[in-house]
């Protein structure tokens, strides 16, 4: 009886939904669609989102941080730059911002969005949000650095007219950028593990070896989660593709700058990692927020930039890696808050406020520049 009773894995919404997600993908991939199956397929993003989430926390109880948030923003950037790659691709001389705007959208979102929201729900829990200053600032420190050199230094160089790399700078920005990459997951996963460690809370009495939650997952388990987490954020990427037509057609007809496309798309592909942030923070684990947070930050341009050079041997069009007057000052004054923020290693809701303020600033001027 207990065997005729047993309910099965796949009949659980987070192996469904991600499932499902992929049909409505396939379905609708390269197709004109109706309002009704817009509103369908932005239904099923809605629920990959959520899946996602769910295996990622899945996969991250059974190999611990900080390689569970590693997990989950290296899976969203690979797919969010074969996104841009694809996008690039098809839609020509338009698209030659694209990178540019997706990749800076990621940062701002990431290093304010991200870290303002941790911040704020770990603060309302225990007043105090306490992460590890030294990792947080290890990140913040390579997101700075990589930002300068892939975006704003195309602004300032003279090899080529206009916010444009040389053959020869956009080769160095990319290895450059994946060899910051790779040096960051090293130090963050081997050889300065401990720095990226929830730290121990008066309140709960936590430690970085302390789980307070379920047992670990069983590796059956885990690599099902693995296997559904990377076709939900494939499902994530693809219906927001699908949904973008649209999307841009709405743009246009408010008269809005086109690079609200890219902002909208950066917000949906990012909710998964935005969601599991905030309920880690809800944990007491605001360390594994901010892992989440600048480590997605650090892997979209670690691996957008060295993708987008490959690709553009074969892509025709200028590449327009250089931001503007206005985008550098946002970037200037989230580098030097984000500074100030994670250096005590302690922040409290005015830390989060100010990164949120500073999140709204950017959307606002995305709409009215």
């Amino acid at each position: 009886m207990s065997t005729a009773n047993k309910r099965s894995p796949f009949t659980d919404w987070t192996v469904v939904v991600p499932l499902v997600a992929l049909v409505a993908l396939v379905a609708s991939w390269g197709r004109d669609l109706p309002g009704y199956a817009v509103v369908l397929v932005a239904l099923c993003l809605a629920g990959a989102v959520l899946a996602a989430v769910h295996h990622a926390e899945v996969v991250a109880h059974r190999v611990g941080e900080p390689f569970g948030s590693l997990v989950l923003a290296v899976a969203v950037t690979v797919i969010e730059v074969a996104l841009i790659v694809t996008l690039m691709a098809d839609g020509g001389p338009k698209t030659s911002s694209l990178a540019r705007d997706t990749v800076f959208a990621a940062v701002m979102i990431t290093c304010n969005g991200i870290v303002g929201l941790s911040l704020l729900v770990g603060a309302l829990r225990n007043r105090i949000a306490v992460f590890n200053a030294e990792g947080s600032g290890t990140a913040l420190a390579t997101v700075a650095t990589l930002a300068t050199l892939s975006l704003v230094l195309p602004t300032f160089t003279t090899s080529k007219p206009g916010p444009e790399f040389s053959t020869p700078q956009l080769a160095f920005a990319a290895v450059a950028s994946l060899a910051l990459y790779g040096l960051f997951v090293a130090v963050q996963t081997v050889r300065h593990r401990d720095y990226f460690l929830p730290v121990e809370t008066e309140d709960t009495g936590s430690t970085p070896s302390d789980d307070r939650h379920a047992a670990p997952p069983a590796a059956g388990a885990a690599l099902l989660s693995l296997v559904l987490l990377v076709v939900a954020l494939i499902a994530v990427v693809g219906d927001a593709k699908a949904v973008s037509p649209t999307i841009e057609s709405v743009v246009a007809d408010a008269g809005l700058p086109h690079a609200v496309v890219g902002v909208i798309i950066a917000l949906l592909v990012l909710l998964p990692e935005t969601l599991a942030a905030v309920r880690a923070a809800r944990r007491d684990r605001v360390q594994t927020s901010l892992n989440l947070a600048y480590g997605s930050a650090i892997a979209s341009i670690g691996l957008t930039i060295p993708a987008i050079a490959l690709a553009s041997i074969w892509l025709s069009g200028p590449l327009l890696l250089g931001l503007g007057p206005t985008h550098m000052v946002l970037l200037a004054l989230t580098v030097v808050v984000g500074a100030l923020t994670v250096v005590p290693g302690r922040a409290t809701l005015l830390q989060g406020g100010v990164h949120l303020v500073i999140l709204a600033a950017y959307l606002f001027l995305a709409i009215s520049p």
